[in-house]
């Protein structure tokens, strides 16, 4: 076979060819990927509503409900209401970030779950486990906005913020309350619609405690 001259023409000819082959390839990994990653997403969202909220027995959750771009699914035991879980979305120093917070009926904070995060590996990720961590004021469970400023003491509130982390710290304790004011606008509201959960585990998520990062000068302490 005659070989193809070293042309303009066909060096892009070639890198067409391997282009579209690169393409197919990654569509063909898509469609493969899609629904296991779909399904996962959808599995780890109901195991976060279950974590957070009251540990009742027979507790089931009514189809959600929207609110100013928040997702709230309210729990029930019988036709008694026993609290609910609101998703928000917030912006942190690293992108939008996404938690799963939980309210008993007197609107305490009973549990969270960080869903989705962008934000600095050993600073803002911390915010996993530091507001439900007991240790000094770090803590937001079993608090709430009622009764504490869910703002960090560096400006003035109660909840310590993550070490070397104002910025994260910030976006998520306005993500609280926003949930917070989620929860609010439906906290006596009757089932809405068929239980789409129902929770199988009892007792309360142990929390970690997590040490604080070493300070050091990085943009996401700035004011």
């Amino acid at each position: 076979m005659k070989r193809l001259e070293s042309n303009l023409p066909n060096m892009v000819l070639s890198l067409t060819v391997v282009a579209l082959a690169a393409a197919a390839l990654l569509g063909g990994l898509y469609v493969l990927t899609a629904d296991p990653i779909a399904k996962q997403k959808q599995e780890k969202q109901q195991q976060a509503i279950i974590s957070v909220l009251p540990a009742v027995e027979g507790l089931t959750i009514a189809e959600p409900e929207e609110k100013d771009g928040m997702t709230i699914y309210k729990a029930f035991a019988g036709d008694s209401w026993e609290g609910t879980a609101v998703e928000v979305a917030e912006n942190g120093f690293g992108g939008t970030f996404k938690v799963m917070v939980g309210f008993d009926k007197d609107g305490n904070i009973v549990n969270y779950e960080v869903l989705e995060h962008q934000e600095t590996p050993g600073l803002g990720d911390h915010m996993v486990n530091w507001f439900k961590t007991d240790k000094n004021r770090q803590s937001v469970i079993g608090k709430s906005p009622e009764t504490t400023k869910f703002v960090v003491s560096k400006d003035g509130g109660d909840v310590d913020a993550i070490t070397a982390a104002t910025i994260s710290s910030r976006a998520f304790l306005r993500a609280v309350q926003k949930a917070y004011a989620a929860y609010k606008t439906g906290e006596v509201q009757a089932v809405s619609g068929a239980s789409i959960l129902q929770q199988e585990a009892s007792g309360e998520e142990a929390a970690t405690d997590v040490q604080p990062a070493e300070e050091q000068p990085i943009n996401d302490t700035q004011l």
